[in-house]
């Protein structure tokens, strides 16, 4: 496995435009559990607290999930190394911009200034009305659902909930990004969903190189993926800054 990450290494040096799309694996080190599969969220709660009727129609139900998810416990997580590699390699100007499915804002928080969220992010809420937005920390969350102080319309966290779709500036810049790349870093992403998962083909279209650091293989393994290397995100990540940095 050395090899690879040498010669991923090698690849990314050599680069003058990567971009680095990342999905849930890329938190799991900071305590954050994917979606899916078998100790995912889905494991354990019911994806209709995310259904944006579901929402609007049993508000208090959906608000209290999504406060014990998002913010009773995602809220404590940090960045790991994965997300701090990505930070000091935009930094470092090997890196020019992070796509991620992920809505934990913890890029932003390792430092990463150009992150284009696929799916939003958990840390703002938004009023459906008056459109206005709202830091969490700003919000008395003791009380729900949280209503807007503006037209009393319920908040709702600005990320993508079933039956709503992608934030329209994300969505370009995503697949902008994805044409115009050299390299594509792979992070913890299945590529099972959909139209996030379409990004790093429209890179490979573009005639990227593929780099895929994930656990087990994905969809994208057999597929579009140049250099597999499967391991943990951090523990892979670090190996790969000793060497580009």
């Amino acid at each position: 496995m050395i090899q690879k990450i040498k010669k991923a290494a090698r690849i990314i040096r050599e680069s003058s435009y990567t971009v680095a799309f990342t999905g849930a694996g890329v938190s799991v080190e900071s305590g954050i559990p994917p979606f899916r599969g078998e100790n995912g969220l889905w494991s354990k709660y019911d994806p209709k607290v995310l259904d944006l009727d579901y929402f609007y129609s049993h508000p208090i139900d959906s608000w209290e999930k999504i406060k014990e998810i998002f913010y009773d416990f995602f809220g404590k997580a940090e960045p790991n190394d994965a997300h701090k590699v990505l930070a000091g390699m935009e930094e470092k100007g090997l890196l020019k911009s992070i796509i991620t499915q992920n809505i934990d804002h913890l890029h932003q928080k390792a430092g990463s200034k150009i992150v284009w969220e696929f799916h939003g992010n958990s840390q703002q809420l938004i009023c459906p009305n008056c459109q206005t937005q709202f830091p969490v920390p700003e919000v008395d969350l003791t009380i729900l659902p949280p209503h807007c102080p503006n037209d009393h319309t319920i908040l709702k966290p600005d990320f993508v909930f079933f039956g709503e779709g992608i934030p329209e500036k994300a969505f370009e810049m995503s697949f902008k990004e994805a044409s115009r790349c050299e390299v594509m870093l792979l992070i913890g992403t299945t590529g099972e969903v959909v139209p996030a998962s379409m990004v790093p083909y429209e890179a490979k279209k573009g005639g990227a190189t593929i780099i895929e650091i994930n656990p087990e293989i994905s969809v994208y393994t057999k597929t579009i993926t140049d250099i597999f290397i499967p391991g943990k995100a951090g523990e892979i990540m670090n190996q790969l800054a000793g060497l580009i940095f």
